[in-house]
């Protein structure tokens, strides 16, 4: 069987398992981009693959974080957490290479994500070795962020001048149990109710922001900040103060990242 019938048996299973067909844009980039130019290992099977320390996301969490991104043709992307660069992919398929931009903590998943995005056509697409919580403020503001890693808040640098102000940011949110979720700022003074089944209550969403649409479970990993990538002394303090005296506050007892759930 070729690749391309591997392709179109994988939407289908996943279309069966997300319980309704895929909107178009994102099924035309599915169906589109090869899997098999990032993942070695069973490329269409439905699971998560490892390589390098970095993970390349199950086809079924990509199309959840992809329907509830929505992005659309010249949209300005952010994707944080690039891994081997599948994500990146379909979504440069969606709104234009030159429009998607990934960072990655690791070098290593950074090396191998731009050489996968290469080899699948996508070379267009900006990858460099950031500290994701600090986004990429020299080609901001994104009409989309979306966060390949789990919190429980978003990082600060994100939510504010990074975001557009109509623009959308994903995350899986929580800790051991996550939903993906898509927040907005907030346009009017009373609460809007969150759209989709099992919506989470609107006080978690960010100060400013409300929860406008839901995408169902993940299992991400928590999102690295500096100091915690392989090959590097894990130095709460050290990190603590850098955050601190960028708020160009005192130090204080306490992790101040409140996006992460320690």
């Amino acid at each position: 069987m070729d690749e391309a019938a591997l392709r179109a048996d994988m939407i289908e299973g996943l279309e069966h398992r997300l319980g309704e067909p895929l909107g178009g844009a994102v099924l035309n980039a599915l169906q589109t981009v090869p899997r098999e130019a990032f993942v070695d290992d069973a490329p269409y099977a439905d699971r998560a693959s490892e390589a390098v320390g970095t993970r390349a996301l199950a086809p079924t969490t990509v199309a959840r974080l992809l329907t509830v991104l929505d992005a659309t043709a010249g949209d300005d992307v952010l994707v944080v957490g690039a891994g081997v660069g599948y994500t990146s992919a379909p979504l440069a398929e969606i709104t234009g290479a030159r429009h998607v931009h990934a960072v990655d903590i690791d070098r290593r998943a950074v090396h191998l994500a731009r050489s996968n995005l290469a080899d699948a056509g996508y070379d267009a697409v900006f990858v460099d070795c950031r500290d994701g919580a600090q986004g990429v403020p020299e080609y901001a503001p994104y009409d989309r962020i979306l966060l390949e890693a789990a919190v429980v808040t978003p990082p600060r640098a994100l939510c504010g001048d990074q975001l557009a102000a109509d623009g959308r940011l994903v995350y899986p949110r929580g800790a051991g149990d996550q939903t993906i979720v898509a927040v907005e700022r907030r346009t009017d003074a009373e609460r809007r109710p969150a759209e989709g089944a099992g919506a989470p209550a609107e006080e978690s969403a960010p100060d400013g922001f409300h929860t406008v649409e839901t995408g169902g479970p993940a299992r991400l990993r928590p999102m690295l900040v500096d100091g915690e990538q392989a090959g590097v002394e894990r130095n709460r303090t050290r990190r603590e103060d850098a955050e601190l005296a960028r708020q160009g506050q005192r130090a204080r007892h306490g992790w101040e990242q409140e996006w992460i759930d320690w």
